[in-house]
């Protein structure tokens, strides 16, 4: 008789808490609305030969998608030195450039996806849309796989990028760093968008799309807390809020050395 599987917790995103498990070498997460979209992306990117995203395996009994399970370390907190560095954050900037490349001919009809970003970002290219620092795999401190793919859909690379750069530059008050990146900001801001290739259209308008993308992430957290969703509820109401404001207020006050330190 074989032997039981075995189910470990792993983290998971805010949404997913609890409930993402690692079975061998695969990954069970919940179906989700999107899902049919999700996973019509995974399967172009499978055919694409494009190494980095799990590959989906199929659904399980308990009626979870079941995912290839991609070896390499995560960035949670305490954030380790390594994915700290220059060199971690460029390895992101190419990841990213390279998923955009191999979904640049994905063009899916009549799928729905979870959450539509502001109309002036949308080109018709399927974005991930929540390249956090937990939602990156590393092996030996370089980035090689994006995973937690339940936020994709029409958007841009320049969504993206701003998504990436707002979080792992990152763009808020300093006082509100509390790592080694704290004061250094506006050069990691440069160094993403040079690592990446940005085009010089798109880094023209990457300050705006990155405060924009801080109001749209924070008001899917907000609404999601408003929804009576327990772990969106903790985060908003243990500081995110205060948190939100004072990054509203701190791009508003350095939009043009924000800009500046992009030439």
């Amino acid at each position: 008789m074989p032997l039981p599987e075995v189910e470990t917790h792993l983290l998971g995103g805010t949404a997913n808490r609890g409930l993402v498990v690692r079975v061998g070498d695969t990954v069970r997460r919940p179906l989700r609305p999107s899902s049919l979209a999700t996973h019509a992306l995974l399967e172009h990117l499978e055919r694409v030969g494009f190494e980095g995203a799990p590959r989906l395996l199929g659904i399980d009994s308990q009626g979870r998608e079941v995912l290839s399970y991609l070896r390499g370390e995560t960035v949670t907190t305490p954030y380790p030195d390594w994915s700290m560095t220059d060199e971690a954050l460029d390895s992101v900037a190419r990841l990213l450039r390279a998923y955009h490349e191999a979904v640049a001919d994905f063009r899916p009809v009549g799928l729905e996806w979870a959450e539509p970003v502001p109309s002036a970002y949308v080109t018709g290219l399927i974005s991930h849309n929540d390249p956090n620092l937990d939602n990156v795999v590393f092996r030996n401190g370089v980035a090689v796989a994006l995973i937690d793919f339940d936020l994709a859909g029409p958007g841009s690379p320049l969504w993206d990028v701003a998504t990436a750069v707002r979080l792992w530059a990152p763009l808020r008050p300093d006082a509100d760093i509390h790592d080694v990146r704290r004061g250094r900001s506006f050069t990691r801001l440069r160094r993403f968008a040079d690592a990446y290739g940005l085009t010089d259209p798109d880094r023209l308008r990457l300050v705006d799309a990155a405060a924009d993308n801080h109001i749209w992430c924070m008001a899917y957290v907000r609404h999601g807390a408003e929804s009576g969703h327990p772990w969106f509820h903790q985060r908003w109401t243990t500081g995110e809020s205060e948190l939100t404001n004072r990054t509203n207020t701190w791009f508003e006050q350095h939009a043009d050395d924000l800009r500046r330190a992009l030439l």
